[in-house]
């Protein structure tokens, strides 16, 4: 049977190199060697999954993305989400729950929204429910 595979999840964006180098280092690979400022694209590789390809348009977003990011950190989700601050990311919504479940809506650097769920070792030690 014959099928497609997704090569690249193409970002239309403002500054392809300011946002692909935002996410080349949350999610810690760098961009193509050959991308640099002012680039009308720029590529980062990923090893696990399909490229994110970042394409420079002249329109700005207006409205909620129709597709977003769902990251699960190597870290707890609370410590990337101070991380992701620091690289200049912005909470949107908090849907952390007291009880340790939940997510946290960001914004990335051009209001792009992605979620940081909690890591693999923090859904491993949460109680069966």
């Amino acid at each position: 049977m014959a099928s497609s595979s997704i090569r690249h999840v193409t970002i239309d964006c403002a500054d392809t190199y300011k946002l692909g180098s935002f996410w080349a280092s949350v999610l810690g690979h760098p961009l193509a060697e050959d991308d640099n400022p002012g680039d009308p694209e720029a590529l980062l590789r990923l090893p696990e999954g399909p490229d994110l390809l970042f394409i420079a348009v002249d329109d700005a977003r207006s409205v909620k993305n129709r597709l977003h990011f769902d990251i699960a950190p190597d870290t707890s989700r609370d410590e990337e989400v101070e991380r992701l601050i620091a690289l200049g990311a912005t909470v949107h919504e908090d849907h952390r729950r007291p009880d340790g479940p939940g997510w946290v809506t960001m914004k990335d650097i051009e209001g792009n929204e992605f979620c940081v769920e909690r890591s693999q070792a923090e859904r491993d030690a949460a109680p069966a429910s």
